[in-house]
């Protein structure tokens, strides 16, 4: 079965220069195709030996340029499942909630040590926020319209892949309060969160049971697929922490984007230097049909 080796630049960077499209070509004994000049390059091989890989791998490691290699069939997928914090956004809203109230550095440290692995979701959920009980509700829209920024290329990666049939879900450990408005800004078809208990204007410190940790993502994966039709194999799904590695692993592509190192350890494909479109061009689609 043919294969396809992807090269994707940070974008801006032009840093696939001819010389590695030639030196990658000549050792996949394969043509290239452009996706994006000098920032985006595909081959489709018949195989490729994991001494091979390493040796691309090799070409490139002084340059900021990720490498993916994936079966040459089924590329375009219907279902996008996507984490929020430190995905589609740059922050973790739980640590900029916190830094409000006071205990940033703390909270700072449970989430770190949560998105490792190290610590249970639940229990670091809860912990976090109960350090935040009291906080006016303000806060939330303080966090939104000054602290809140979102990763490059998420508007592009949603408008195209929804504009080819597609249907985008965010799913997140963190809450409604802030999905909602992301989701919107992204034009998602639905998100899914847990809601922060508020009342007389405050928070208390608690989520409303049952909490969504990582189980509730990949859940959702195999319910929408189910609701949608199609065989997980058509499905995408991009993360950055320990809690999204279940639903990383069931989806058809599963990217670790900009993540932890036991993130990028369970999957195949992680992106470093490239921001969300690199996900179209994982995915077989060229810059012109970008939307």
């Amino acid at each position: 079965m043919d294969s396809v080796v992807i090269l994707i630049a940070a974008p801006g960077s032009r840093a696939i220069s001819p010389a590695i499209s030639r030196s990658v070509g000549d050792l996949a004994a394969a043509k290239p195709q452009w996706l994006h000049e000098r920032e985006a390059l595909q081959f489709t091989v018949r195989s490729l030996s994991p001494a091979e890989r390493a040796e691309i791998g090799r070409l490139v490691k002084d340059q900021p340029i990720d490498v993916a290699h994936l079966p040459a069939e089924n590329r375009r997928k219907r279902l996008l499942i996507a984490d929020m914090d430190s995905t589609m956004i740059g922050q973790e809203c739980i640590d900029e909630l916190g830094a409000l109230a006071g205990v940033g550095e703390r909270i700072k440290e449970i989430t770190a040590s949560a998105m490792r692995g190290e610590l249970d979701f639940e229990g670091a959920l809860k912990a976090r926020l109960a350090l935040m009980k009291g906080l006016p509700e303000t806060a939330i829209a303080t966090v939104l319209s000054e602290r809140i920024t979102f990763t490059s290329g998420g508007k592009t990666l949603i408008a195209t892949m929804k504009a080819h049939g597609a249907y985008a879900a965010l799913v997140s450990g963190g809450f409604v309060q802030f999905t909602g408005h992301v989701a919107r800004h992204l034009s998602f078809d639905e998100h899914r969160a847990n809601e922060l208990v508020i009342n007389q204007g405050k928070l208390m410190g608690t989520v409303r049971e049952p909490i969504l940790g990582k189980d509730a993502k990949v859940s959702a994966l195999h319910e929408l697929a189910r609701k949608l039709g199609i065989d997980l194999a058509d499905t995408l799904a991009v993360g950055d922490g320990a809690n999204d590695i279940p639903m990383l692993k069931d989806a058809g592509l599963g990217v670790a984007l900009h993540a932890k190192p036991k993130v990028q350890e369970a999957v195949s494909v992680a992106i470093n230097h490239g921001d969300l479109t690199a996900l179209l061009y994982l995915q077989g689609y060229r810059r012109e049909e970008f939307r």
